[in-house]
């Protein structure tokens, strides 16, 4: 088995106002920067044998810490960058509404099946997503792996591992807090969540 600490990046510039970023490479604000420090603190008390990242700064910038406490390499890969958005990069929804109206409502409806104009297909994003983590899980029996990445596309990966539809993302994990841990067990080819969403605190070293 191989668990995965599933991380989204620290908070951005574009938070508050809740835009879409998606490939867009936004930058931390000094909340995000202070929890990719808290991540680097929680890692150095534990047991694990690798750090991923998207190539995306927001993610790099917040997997750090945590690499160097750990003194392992920062394995950036690009097949956990965040789903793209298409017209829908940069914007509320609120924008949204205004620029493209009948897309957004049949994206809200079924957001896989109507991804945002000009986006990327959700299903190759989960699809892209499954595979660095069971390529990884392979290359790392009985491993912890620390992977930090994005909100959707995590999102995405654990429905597809947990037999979820993708179409439900949105309703079965309305949010991924920014900087909270995600624990994901891969054996055998099946999936088990073991944490949503949990707090990052420092502590002693822990292995399951």
């Amino acid at each position: 088995m191989t668990d995965f600490l599933l991380v989204r990046h620290g908070e951005t510039e574009w938070h508050a106002e809740n835009r879409y970023a998606g490939r867009s490479d936004v930058a931390l604000t000094e909340r995000g920067h202070r929890q990719g420090e808290a991540l680097g603190a929680w890692a150095a008390g534990q047991e694990l044998d690798a750090v991923m990242c998207s190539p995306l700064s927001r993610a790099r910038l917040t997997a750090r810490p945590a690499a160097a406490a750990l003194e392992l390499p920062l394995h950036v890969d690009e097949r956990l960058t965040e789903v793209g958005f298409g017209r829908g990069e940069g914007l509320t929804r609120a924008e949204m509404a205004e620029a493209f109206p009948g897309e957004l409502a049949a994206f809200l409806d079924d957001p896989v099946a109507h991804h945002l104009p000009g986006g990327e297909d959700p299903a190759a994003a989960a699809a892209r997503a499954v595979a660095c983590l069971t390529e990884t899980a392979r290359d790392l029996p009985g491993g912890r792996v620390l992977v930090v990445a994005h909100s959707t596309l995590l999102r995405l990966a654990l429905c597809a591992l947990l037999g979820i539809p993708l179409s439900r993302y949105r309703v079965v994990f309305p949010a991924l807090e920014n900087g909270a841990l995600t624990e994901l067990r891969l054996r055998e080819g099946r999936a088990s969540l073991l944490r949503l969403n949990a707090p990052v605190t420092a502590g002693a070293p822990t292995r399951a």
